[in-house]
């Protein structure tokens, strides 16, 4: 079980600041951003008084946040969690529902065309947290439906409390998940037996199956312990050379899309460059000389 006896009072300051953010972060209307610790952000999905449900504003909101964080060299890791009582209940069903119900069209080409092009957008808001160099770690307590699904399974380390459930929401409104869910949810889990249950009954999973399936990595009692451990996990991939995480985050979703062989000619051809740094011969030194990675001044990245 991992210990925070690290975290005392700075650290459970910042803790309860992440649980009690005091509003959405200008120009955003549905994030909240701030910096519990040094190098790392956290991204607080910030409606609590709609569940944080996914309005049109969130979909837009969430490319451009992780598009400035992707490159913001003072972040090395992102935190993701959910404001008020629940995670997400997914989309935002009365703001969004408009786009497929009437989509625009002269003919039925023109008008799948334009549904193409939308639903391409709305995927692209969670594939940004993929593409994202910066490994993201997600919390979620409460529920995590639909659209909350596709978040998460796009984010590098999952966790939550043991009050959380997740559902694959989407046939129960009539249609098949589009952003993320089918295509990244069998290679979370593993069990494709598993996932096409999931996905065909809308049913839902809680914590200890999803503990089991391998879904999440760990389960916290509540959320300020889940917080808390966000928190030091996301500590401790910071101190890490930002130059050995990103690229160990790049290298696997690769691995995950393409054969072995393929994989390793891209290892190959990413480390003859990535090894020439600094960094190698700063953690070398400090395995030398017993300290911690933490006590390792990296350049930013």
């Amino acid at each position: 079980a991992p210990t925070y006896l690290g975290l005392f009072l700075p650290g459970l300051r910042a803790v309860r600041e992440m649980s009690s953010q005091g509003g959405p972060t200008p120009p955003f209307s549905t994030l909240s951003i701030s910096h519990p610790a040094s190098m790392i952000t956290h991204v607080e999905l910030y409606r609590p008084e709609k569940r944080n449900a996914m309005n049109r504003a969130f979909w837009s909101e969430m490319v451009e946040c992780f598009s400035q964080i992707a490159v913001d060299a003072e972040c090395r890791v992102v935190v993701v969690s959910g404001a008020g009582k629940i995670f997400t209940a997914g989309i935002d069903l009365m703001d969004m529902s408009s786009d497929f119900i009437q989509p625009v069209g002269d003919d039925s080409a023109r008008t799948s065309w334009n549904l193409r092009r939308l639903i391409a957008k709305y995927q692209e808001t969670f594939s940004v947290i993929e593409k994202c160099p910066k490994p993201v770690v997600v919390a979620v307590h409460g529920a995590c439906i639909g659209g909350g699904v596709d978040l998460i399974t796009a984010c590098d380390i999952r966790l939550c409390t043991q009050d959380a459930w997740f559902q694959v929401k989407e046939v129960d409104i009539g249609l098949a998940a589009d952003v993320g869910t089918l295509q990244r949810l069998p290679s979370v889990i593993g069990s494709r037996s598993l996932v096409n249950e999931l996905a065909l009954t809308a049913r839902k999973m809680y914590s200890d199956e999803a503990k089991t399936c391998g879904l999440v990595s760990r389960v916290f009692p509540d959320k300020e312990a889940m917080l808390a451990g966000a928190l030091e996990l996301a500590g401790e991939i910071a101190a890490r050379s930002p130059v050995a995480v990103q690229g160990t985050k790049i290298n696997l979703i690769y691995s995950r899309d393409h054969s072995v062989a393929d994989s390793l000619d891209y290892m190959a051809t990413w480390n003859m460059s990535m090894l020439q740094t600094q960094d190698v011969l700063k953690s070398a030194q400090a395995a030398i000389e017993k300290k911690s990675p933490k006590e390792v001044p990296f350049s930013k990245l």
